[in-house]
């Protein structure tokens, strides 16, 4: 029988108050719980926790591995100072990274963040093949899916397969989390203040493969609709949830599906209200909204990203620009808030295709979301990232690092405008965006945040470029 491990995840600070539940490590705690494990967690994202306070909880506390998960956006300025502390005061505890952010650029993240090991893409079982490994100094070069050193060298094995049966995934540990703040701090569209929110995946993957996304499998994978069913009632009769968050990054994938989904929602013992979102095409069918708006659907999100088709077809978006009119329209028809998401800044972009987007959020604003522009990231691992390694513009996973900033500013400028241009372009157009949304609420409201865009867009000061009032949700 494998030795317990003692293993601790820290749940890295993103600085605000309105948190959604971290999937990830929930599934990962389960399922090393069910493996014979001791799992523990360290919410520095709700209790804010610093990294001082860190170090002396580690110096007290003896494990056998902790591990962290990220994503690119947040490693100069978290990741990075975070992992310095856990490896000055590990002691003997293996340190494992995982994540989006490190499965892009594993060889970088393994010598930059001095960790153990990297786990790429999905580590439901490669995390407990690791774990088991380490208590029993087996062979690590036998476990898919793991990057670790040896001998000064650095050794990649053959990727882990993706896991077809998503039921076979046990439910995210939920107790292990303090729920009280995760299901109390959000307010999405169409929640009241007495509403309780989680975060659920009903599948993973999506069918494209967007130049600014980073993917590492193809396709979809579903949960069966009673796995689905049990992970929702348990949530209703022990958090007593009533507004789902579901996470997938395509929720509909067919009509069948919806309409399954629609009688399990019907079975659940408390009213639902929640939020997905899908790609466009399937919006265009109206018996979908209906069904959507029906079983409790406030609001249905939109990767819309422009209404150029030259700029849609260089992004890979294999949408139509008619497409993203008639499904918003729909949308708002059948009484949901359409979430209008765009980004300006794409190989192809220009002033004028700019102000058709703006021109366009004005237009079918429902006041749901306050709703601002940003320009593209070339995140590691996406096409977008080899696109500007490939015209001289990145140099690599250090030099996206150094430029990387906020995902309001420009990593690297794709269009033929001057960096400061496409900043004043971006700085008129969300002013517009911005004082057409608080014109039912604040006109002080509005100035704060347009001056926020000011600094972060011409900054001063290191704290200018951290501003992120617009990636929020509203707090309750």
């Amino acid at each position: 029988m494998v030795k317990q491990a003692k293993i601790l995840f820290v749940i890295h600070d993103v600085y605000k108050d309105d948190n959604t539940f971290p999937l990830g490590i929930a599934y990962l705690a389960a399922s090393l719980r069910n493996a014979g494990h001791s799992v523990q967690i360290y919410s520095q994202d709700v209790f804010h926790y610093t990294n001082e306070q860190l170090a002396d909880f580690l110096d007290k506390n003896e494990f056998d591995i902790i591990g962290i998960g990220f994503l690119a956006a947040r490693y100069e300025e978290t990741v990075r100072p975070l992992a310095k502390v856990i490896y000055e005061h590990k002691k003997n505890a293996k340190f494992i990274l995982g994540g989006h952010g490190p499965s892009a650029i594993p060889e970088y993240c393994l010598e930059d963040l001095r960790a153990d090991f990297v786990l790429i893409g999905e580590a439901e079982k490669t995390i407990i093949e690791l774990t088991n490994t380490i208590m029993e100094h087996g062979d690590l070069n036998k476990i898919p899916g793991l990057v670790f050193k040896k001998d000064n060298e650095i050794k990649i094995n053959e990727r882990a397969l993706p896991i077809k049966d998503l039921d076979t995934i046990p439910f995210p540990a939920w107790d292990l989390f303090p729920m009280k703040e995760y299901t109390e701090c959000l307010m999405l569209p169409g929640a009241s203040p007495e509403d309780k929110t989680l975060a659920v995946l009903t599948s993973r993957g999506c069918v494209n493969k967007c130049s600014f996304c980073y993917r590492m499998e193809k396709g979809i994978r579903i949960r069966s609709m009673q796995n689905l069913f049990e992970e929702l009632k348990y949530l209703q009769e022990k958090y007593n949830i009533t507004y789902f968050e579901f996470e997938d990054e395509m929720f509909i994938p067919n009509r069948e599906r919806i309409k399954e989904f629609v009688t399990i929602i019907k079975k659940l013992p408390l009213p639902v209200k929640y939020y997905c979102q899908t790609r466009v095409e399937l919006a265009k069918d109206k018996e979908i909204l209906k069904m959507l708006k029906d079983s409790g659907c406030c609001l249905l999100n939109f990767g819309l990203e422009s209404l150029d088709q030259n700029v849609l077809d260089l992004m890979g978006k294999n949408t139509k620009v008619e497409d993203n009119i008639i499904a918003v329209e729909n949308t708002i028809e059948a009484g949901i808030h359409p979430g209008l998401n765009f980004i300006w800044g794409n190989p192809g972009d220009s002033v004028e295709s700019l102000n058709k987007i703006v021109d366009f959020l004005l237009k079918y604003d429902t006041q749901g979301q306050l709703r601002t522009i940003r320009p593209p990231t070339p995140y590691p691992g996406c096409p977008l990232y080899y696109l500007a390694i490939e015209q001289g513009k990145l140099k690599g996973p250090g030099d996206f690092f150094d430029k990387f900033k906020n995902s309001d500013r420009l990593t690297v400028n794709f269009t033929n405008l001057s960096d400061e241009e496409v900043y004043n372009a971006l700085l008129e157009a969300n002013s517009r965006l911005i004082k057409n949304y608080f014109n039912k609420r604040s006109e002080e409201q509005a100035q704060q945040m347009i001056a926020g865009f000011k600094r972060v867009y011409f900054p001063k000061s290191l704290e200018d470029i951290r501003f992120r009032g617009a990636r929020h949700y509203n707090k309750k």
